[in-house]
């Protein structure tokens, strides 16, 4: 591990933070870091820095980062632009291990200043290896440590998980995050990149590739300065975890946008989607899709193939999730003659009971859903499991009587589920099933089959680059 990983490595799991740059006024990004920091799980130093106050968030505050005696582990620098050189030229002096650099004012200006001055404190920082986030970042939260050096407290909401995201927006981050709220998807990391320093996305892959706390990525990216080493860098740790992306730029004006907004050119789109192709990156068209995604990854196996059960509590959802299927190339395969004749004691002739299956009429029976469910698990033919449940006063206590059931498949197949009630009737239920790692939930079927397709899509992305690679 060279230096800027090991630094990394230090950086995400700080015991001593100096916030430089530390505020009592909430009209000061400084407050909000100082109050994202200060959560009663997070087990480390916090030490204010700020030449005008002694006492901050009621910590004894210094001057800056020389004055205080012992070492820094992370220094959160939240100064105007101006000062950040003298603040970095004391960090190295410091040995501070890295940075994040919440300030703006740097080569994503119109100004030719901003270039100079971004290059003037990579000279600083540069040879003394410390990897900084930033500029002009929100900041970054590793969850598994309960820290969050950011400015938005409302992060800390978020709960453990395997996720991590990587974003050069800190917009689509807090969309991400606050979307993640509604869904329970839960994150390992959120690492704002903001305008890249010395700290790409090449460099975040490595050390998130090797992080434990972390089984995917998903990626948010506007432009990029050197897509090749962005690309080998995934290549090569080959299919080791599932990295998804989400890239905007492809109408001419997002592309114009995107280049103001980070500093770098964001390029041609087709070509962009080619190159994450070949690496095996799953390219997503939208932040939900993203999301998503990700949460299929963190939770559930991927499937051996693309054949799925659609078994509905009603006809409507089903059909609505078959569409869905069809267009993104997964099979509604034909039930083996066994299946067939199990499934077809539990319904009614008039059901719909052929793939996709109406167990509408079984809607109020815990032990019929079951053993419908059990044959479609059970059959060859079968790679994954739609299952879609909406609430109805006749079927209130169906999820409890399901949950022991399902709980002992343990997706030994994938089940993505739409299964839905108002709010704090089956809530506990389905939480506990995510939880448990028993079935992946959303709150529409076509999201549903969407994330299942793309478990499917990834296999077939690494499957090809397998058969190139002995080709």
């Amino acid at each position: 591990m060279n230096l800027i990983q090991t630094n990394l490595e230090t950086m995400f799991n700080p015991e001593i933070i100096a916030v430089i740059g530390a505020s009592d006024n909430p009209a000061k990004l400084g407050f909000h870091v100082m109050k994202s920091l200060n959560n009663e799980d997070f087990s480390g130093k916090i030490i204010p820095l700020n030449p005008g106050s002694p006492e901050i968030w009621g910590l004894k505050a210094y001057p800056s980062i020389t004055d205080y005696a012992d070492r820094i582990d992370l220094a959160i620098v939240v100064v105007p632009a101006k000062l950040v050189p003298v603040v970095f030229t004391e960090c190295v002096e410091k040995g501070v291990k890295g940075i994040v650099l919440i300030t703006a004012g740097f080569k994503e200006i119109d100004d030719p200043s901003g270039a100079k001055l971004h290059k003037k404190i990579a000279d600083i920082v540069d040879p003394a290896r410390i990897p900084v986030i930033g500029p002009n970042t929100f900041g970054m939260i590793n969850f598994h440590a309960n820290l969050n050096a950011s400015f938005t407290p409302e992060f800390s909401l978020l709960k453990k998980g395997k996720i991590a995201l990587v974003s050069q927006s800190g917009g689509i981050s807090h969309l991400l995050g606050f979307l993640a709220m509604r869904t329970d998807a839960r994150f390992s990391k959120i690492i704002g990149l903001g305008n890249r320093l010395n700290v790409d996305f090449a460099e975040i892959i490595d050390y998130l590739m090797n992080d434990s706390d972390t089984n995917m990525i998903m990626l948010y990216m506007e432009g990029i300065d050197n897509p090749m080493q962005f690309i080998e860098t995934v290549k090569k740790h080959g299919n080791k975890k599932p990295v998804i992306i989400y890239k905007t730029g492809s109408s001419e004006k997002g592309d114009q946008a995107a280049k103001s907004h980070t500093g770098s050119m964001a390029g041609k789109h087709e070509i962009y989607e080619g190159a994450f192709g070949q690496a095996g990156i799953l390219v997503m068209d939208d932040a939900e899709s993203l999301l998503d995604t990700a949460k299929a990854f963190a939770s559930s196996e991927i499937p051996e193939g693309p054949g799925v059960a659609v078994l509905s509590g009603q006809a409507g959802p089903g059909l609505a999730a078959c569409d869905v299927c069809e267009a993104c190339g997964l099979k509604i395969v034909s039930f083996g003659r066994h299946t067939q004749q199990n499934i077809n004691e539990y319904l009614p002739p008039l059901a719909l009971r052929t793939n996709p299956v109406d167990m509408g009429p079984a809607w109020y029976n815990a032990s019929a859903q079951s053993g419908i469910i059990r044959a479609a698990m059970n059959d060859s033919n079968v790679d994954a499991i739609l299952l879609l449940i909406m609430f109805a006063s006749a079927n209130a206590n169906l999820l409890r009587k399901l949950s022991e059931f399902l709980a002992k498949f343990k997706q030994s197949k994938p089940i993505i589920s739409c299964i839905l009630a108002p709010p704090g009737v089956w809530d506990d239920d389905i939480r506990r099933l995510e939880e448990a790692g028993v079935l992946v939930n959303y709150p529409t079927p076509e999201q549903a089959a969407r994330a299942l397709a793309n478990l499917v899509k990834y296999r077939s992305i690494q499957f090809d680059i397998k058969t190139d690679a002995k080709g």
